[in-house]
């Protein structure tokens, strides 16, 4: 016959055939069954174990007849579906209460596949069978398998509540379920909650079930998430790992003990490793596994300095040490998928339990009346034995003999099958008296039955033991705790505020020590601190702030950098400390000159001056909102730099020194404060190539004290400098003359202080100020430190006083 070709909008053809593929899969493969929280793959896994007798207390069987029998039976798919679903069901870290017991290589929590069917063995589980118990007394209903040659069933009775203490995933068509695992013994409390009390509302059923609770343990953060996903079916849960700090030897080590839910151990390892590769997490200088069979044991050692809890709020951060599960209780009711509450889910399994036990006790009452009818067959034959045995002797055949028995002794067919069926040793006294005594007990479970059948609360009595059976049976104690909320931690709240010395090198080397600590290490008098790598190296600036200060950082190309003080690494006494242009972005070519603390922004002036002469003061509170690549703290000309930046409470007297030796002395008064960005206004009018050097406040009962590039140099007193106005010439400060060459630096000291010559060829000279005369500011001035004709002074540098 010829093929009938029927048009059909391509619209409607294509609507249809997606619906049923949809429905196919939701219904199919990827949607667990509310009652026995199963889906196919896995409900028919089971049943073809149970036909097989892969029970509990039999032995292993290979995983290879498993997955045969599975397919060939009842799943006509990939055997790789089978067989990962299988797998997956005996792993610890997958599921709560595994279903399988399987032997072998099943894979890890690191993503390592299982070893291939061929190797592996398995067999149920105990609990997995609790799942399969009464499925032979007609509970469940069955129907055929993909080729009609057998039948499975529909689902399965479940005696626990298998969605909700193992939970579920997958992805459907247009929809996704996640439901978490929880603790087998909340389960049951929340069920027998709800037995009791059917009205019982979902806060009340939250304070029984705490929360979801993990195989792999980890934290849970707070209660919001957990509470939207019982009360609306979905929620957003934040899982935290279990870590600990430890030290050993000094060496603070972070150990990770247990990991969120579904993460894989070795790519967090892999992601933690790229973060401190990148430097995107500092501070750590190891990282390896030390996981055993005990469990996991991830070890982070943390670099001496840094701050174990700034680098594990990173890693939360970054990583997932800290991961979100969402959930989604998606479920199959009556073959459609809902969105159910925790109070649905536990109905939806209340009223399952119910109908099996329903058709439970209605097989077990029929097979009770089926036995009753037939002991009382026998119960008549016995009563008239004789007769009996002489109709069935005189009996032609057995047809006839039953048919004598049916007639003369008004009995069923059944009965007179049992009669002819009956072994001569029931004639006994003993055997008579035993069924006499089994047809009494069956008449009273009779009644049992029938009186369970007619009435609700029995049911659900029954429901109500068995819960509690199973509870008492496999109960355990919560794996995952659940703790306060967790909050995207400011890293600064993780620091002890701590009054700490903070020490630069003339060489822009910093570092932090404890005060106490601090104080503890002086071993008497005045001094210097020295540093291990370089003794030449000395401190330029030494001050104590709190760990939560701010260091600002101005460099000569007139930008303003931000740097905690916890940031900085703490050493010892004699550690040489970490290059300031390791912990701050700079351009190329640009250099710190400058480093103020700011223990707070509320009062005080930043003033800075350029090597063209310009001044420029701001309220320190511009410099209240940092940047991580800096802001600009003074627009500069293209050949213009940033010499110097002090901090002042608005009442300093300044002075300037140039390279061609004049030098001007003012109040800083005279600048007023302006915008961060401006220019700034003039500090000292400069002649021809004349450069600023320096700029020192000029405190009372100090001495002002020059060097020159050639080795000359002189020191005077302060008074010799009068105040003048700003923006103008200056006094002459020293002679620059061939022999002495240009300023290349001025510091303002008293006795007491030490001061460090640098040349450029790296010859340093450092020498106690008293043994420097103290002479006329308009002189030449005198021999400080012998250079070679071919070097040359570069700098002078104030050593700062432990003090």
């Amino acid at each position: 016959m010829p093929t009938e070709i029927q048009k059909r909008i391509i619209e409607d053809e294509i609507k249809e055939s997606y619906l049923d593929y949809a429905m196919s899969v939701i219904v199919g493969r990827a949607l667990p069954d509310a009652k026995d929280g199963l889906k196919p793959v896995h409900r028919r896994i089971l049943y073809a174990m149970y036909k097989a007798g892969l029970f509990h207390d039999k032995k292993h069987t290979k995983c290879a007849r498993i997955v045969g029998d599975v397919l060939g039976k009842y799943h006509p798919h990939g055997d790789s579906s089978v067989y990962e679903a299988l797998v997956r069901m005996s792993q610890d870290f997958s599921l709560r209460y595994p279903l399988i017991d399987g032997q072998g290589n099943f894979g890890s929590i690191d993503g390592d596949s299982a070893a291939a069917y061929r190797y592996t063995e398995a067999k149920l589980k105990k609990i997995a069978e609790e799942l399969l118990e009464d499925i032979d007394k007609e509970t469940v209903d069955f129907t055929d398998n993909f080729d009609g040659t057998t039948q499975e069933p529909i689902i399965l009775p479940a005696k626990i509540p298998n969605l909700l203490i193992n939970g579920s995933s997958g992805i459907a068509v247009g929809m996704a379920t996640n439901i978490p695992p929880h603790n087998i013994t909340e389960i049951m409390n929340a069920l027998v909650a709800m037995i009791d009390n059917p009205e019982i509302n979902i806060n009340e059923l939250i304070e029984i079930v705490k929360g979801p609770d993990f195989p792999t343990g980890a934290s849970i953060c707070g209660t919001s998430g957990i509470r939207s996903a019982y009360i609306t079916g979905r929620g957003r849960i934040v899982v935290k790992s279990r870590t600990k700090i430890e030290v050993e030897k000094d060496q603070q080590k972070i150990i990770v003990t247990e990991i969120p839910y579904m993460v894989n151990k070795s790519s967090l390892i892999q992601t933690m490793a790229n973060l401190v590769e990148t430097k995107v997490v500092e501070g750590i200088t190891d990282l390896r596994d030390e996981s055993d069979k005990r469990g996991i044991r991830i070890v982070i050692e943390v670099k001496k300095g840094a701050s174990p809890e700034v680098i594990l709020n990173q890693l939360y951060k970054h990583t997932q040490l800290k991961e979100t599960f969402g959930v989604i209780m998606l479920a199959l009711v009556d073959n459609k998928p809902v969105v159910l509450n925790l109070k649905q889910m536990l109905e939806q399994y209340i009223f399952h339990r119910k109908y099996v036990v329903i058709k439970r006790t209605e097989f077990e009452l029929k097979k009770a009346q089926e036995r009753a009818h037939i002991l009382l067959g026998l119960k008549i034959a016995l009563s008239e034995i004789d007769n009996v045995v002489k109709t069935i002797k005189s009996s032609k055949d057995v047809n006839v003999a039953r048919s004598l028995l049916i007639e003369n002794f008004t009995l069923t067919e059944i009965q007179a099958n049992a009669i002819l069926d009956m072994k001569l040793q029931k004639l006994t006294s003993l055997e008579t008296e035993k069924l006499m005594q089994e047809h009494d007990e069956l008449m009273k479970m009779i009644e049992q039955y029938k009186e369970i059948l007619a009435s609700e609360s029995k049911i659900f009595g029954i429901i109500k033991s068995e819960v509690i059976a199973i509870r008492d049976k496999y109960q355990d104690e919560r794996r995952t705790d659940i703790i306060e909320e967790f909050k995207e931690t400011d890293e600064e709240e993780l620091i002890e505020d701590e009054e700490v010395v903070i020490t630069i090198t003339h060489s822009g080397y910093v570092k932090k020590i404890p005060l106490d600590t601090y104080k503890q290490q002086r071993r008497g008098g005045a001094g210097v601190i020295a540093t291990e790598t370089n003794e030449e190296d000395v401190v330029e600036q030494l001050f104590t702030c709190s760990t939560k200060d701010y260091i600002l950082l101005f460099t000569n190309k007139g930008k303003a950098h931000w740097l905690k003080a916890y940031h900085i690494p703490t050493g010892t006494r004699y550690a040489k400390g970490k290059a300031l242009i390791n912990l701050i972005k700079l351009d190329q070519g640009e250099r710190v000159t400058s480093t103020i603390p700011i223990k707070s922004f509320d009062k005080g002036y930043i003033v800075m001056i350029t090597k063209k002469g310009l001044i420029k003061k701001c309220f320190i509170d511009l410099f209240a909102n940092p940047r991580s690549g800096g802001i600009i703290a003074i627009k500069l000309r293209d050949n213009d730099e940033l010499v110097n930046v002090i901090f002042t409470d608005g009442y300093k007297k300044l002075i300037l020194a140039t390279a061609n030796g004049m030098a001007i002395r003012f109040d800083e008064i005279d600048a007023k404060p302006i915008g961060r960005t401006a220019m700034g206004v003039r500090a000292i009018s400069l002649k021809g190539d004349d450069d600023v050097v320096s700029a020192s406040i000029s405190e009372d009962n100090t001495t002002v004290l020059t060097i020159c590039e050639n080795g000359f140099g002189k020191r005077s007193p302060i008074e010799d400098y009068r105040l003048i106005k700003r923006g103008g010439s200056g006094v002459i400060n020293i002679k620059t003359t061939d022999r002495n060459g240009k300023v290349v630096g001025m510091v303002t000291v008293t006795d007491e202080d030490e001061v460090m010559f640098i040349t450029s060829k790296g010859v340093i000279i450092r020498t106690p100020v008293k043994g420097i005369s103290t002479i006329g500011r308009n002189t030449a001035g005198v021999k400080l430190m012998n250079s070679k004709s071919n070097d040359k002074v570069v700098s002078v540098t104030k050593i700062a006083k432990e003090d």
